[in-house]
């Protein structure tokens, strides 16, 4: 289960599936006028999306470490071999969506993070083993491909999230509490909600359409059975739904498909190669606007594409493509649901004006190369992996005030790093009085036996500095 901020309960047990009237131009919306006309049944829908909704069950056996006496032929003779693995089996159950006839599925990445067992269970029963293709923790999106030759697998159609509107009817379909497929009933209740801590790209649409624990995965569709979100998460303070679920907009996942489909491992999106800042009132009244909306570009990258299309500091982007942003997290997901490759254009205002700035939509630079290294030893860090810092790898593991060091992106548990308390973002700044500048630095060091360890890092923009026996 992914862990979210406090007020968050994940929904990853099961499949949800919600259901929305798309805004198009040539509709027209209209409130029931008799009896009659409430008289109508979500049936169809349901039949024509549910059998390319999936469970998603995932598994992993624990191994256990090996206990020292079993080196010993005495106790051996005594006691036999013990068990060398095969410990607690941690289990995941969670839901998906098909969207290829080949058995492409979409679910969410924490349903099967750290699985190595991976199985789907199609609403006709039948059930296949599947492969991990490709895992976007950025998004919370991974993609399976089932394994089953000669099979053409049910499809559900990819609409347009751009198109829905607050108020729009909802239905999710899925598997609660693994009770069986479920369908309840709703309304889009907001759409772009951002800072909601899921993912990177926090926009989410929200719902009140019943999601509850088991619905990680599932398909938000509207009223013509097309998806137009993948269910992640609900906030709720008792683990079940309150009518607050979030989903991921459907645009966001047509490049993570495209990208399996593709035959890619890891999504490439377009980078800005800027800082950007919320707005508050008094930020939005000092620069003129007549309201908090918009992101304030804090930093120009002057190597990167911001800064080639005449982006400058104190610049408030408001639009891209012509889709207004409320917030940072806003154009975040407005560039991180483009492809790499053309150009996006962005509203900003400037000087109390508005003018456009192209973007080219190119993929954050590697200099230098990560050279991804998990270190080992009898140091504080060991169990800690770290990368060299480059625009891809701030990029791609959301680092914040990274200016030199190395990064750590993971900490395995139970290991000396963990015990530590070392946290995925840290920056590792110098230790034992030696400058940290790449990963190879920081391996030779730790390869040192001091007495004690001197260490000094960056977390979140304070500078931390620890004194560990050696």
């Amino acid at each position: 289960m992914k862990p979210l901020p406090a007020r968050f309960a994940i929904a990853a047990l099961g499949l949800g599936l919600v259901l929305t009237v798309p805004a198009r131009a040539e509709e027209t919306r209209a409130i029931p006028q008799s009896a009659a006309q409430v008289k109508f049944s979500y049936a169809p829908i349901v039949k024509k999306a549910a059998p390319a909704v999936v469970n998603v069950y995932a598994q992993r056996v624990e191994r256990q470490p090996r206990n020292a006496l079993f080196d010993d032929p005495i106790f051996r003779r005594f006691f036999g071999e013990g068990k060398r693995s095969g410990g607690p089996t941690a289990q995941s159950l969670g839901s998906g969506v098909i969207v290829d006839p080949s058995g492409l599925v979409v679910t969410n990445n924490h349903v099967i993070e750290n699985m190595t067992d991976v199985k789907v269970s199609l609403a006709d029963h039948r059930e296949f083993p599947a492969e991990v293709l490709l895992r976007d923790p950025r998004s919370d999106l991974a993609i399976l491909r089932i394994k089953a030759s000669g099979e053409s697998f049910p499809v559900l159609e990819m609409g347009d999230s751009d198109a829905i509107e607050v108020g729009d009817l909802a239905l999710a379909i899925g598997d609660p509490f693994g009770v069986g497929q479920t369908v309840t009933q709703g309304i889009v209740s907001a759409v772009a909600r951002t800072e909601i801590g899921i993912s990177d790209y926090g926009f989410f649409i929200q719902t009140d359409a019943a999601i509850n624990p088991g619905n990680s995965g599932g398909a938000l569709v509207d009223m013509d059975g097309r998806l137009i979100g993948i269910n992640s998460a609900i906030f709720s303070q008792s683990g079940g739904s309150v009518g607050i679920g979030f989903a991921i907009p459907v645009n966001m996942v047509k490049g993570v498909v495209a990208t399996a489909k593709a035959g890619g491992k890891e999504v490439h999106r377009p980078w800005l190669g800027a800082t950007l800042q919320n707005l508050n009132r008094d930020l939005a009244d000092s620069l003129g606007l007549d309201r908090p909306m918009g992101a304030l570009v804090a930093e120009v990258d002057p190597k990167g594409p911001a800064a080639e299309g005449g982006l400058k500091r104190g610049d408030v982007i408001l639009a891209v493509d012509g889709k207004e942003v409320s917030d940072s997290g806003g154009v975040g997901y407005r560039l991180g649901a483009k492809t790499v490759g053309g150009t996006a254009t962005l509203t900003i205002r400037r000087d109390g004006k508005q003018a456009l700035v192209p973007l080219k939509l190119v993929s954050a630079p590697e200099r230098p190369a990560r050279d991804r290294i998990t270190i080992s030893g009898a140091s504080p860090f060991a169990g800690a992996t770290v990368v060299n810092i480059s625009p891809a790898t701030i990029e791609e593991f959301s680092i914040a005030h990274a200016q030199e060091g190395v990064a750590v992106i993971g900490v395995d548990d139970n290991t000396a790093a963990a015990m530590v308390g070392f946290q995925k973002g840290d920056i590792v700044l110098s230790l034992n009085g030696e400058k940290i500048q790449t990963t190879r630095d920081l391996e030779r060091v730790a390869a040192e036996r001091p007495y004690v360890w001197k260490l000094q890092i960056n977390r979140g923009g304070q500078v931390i500095t620890s004194v560990i026996g050696g």
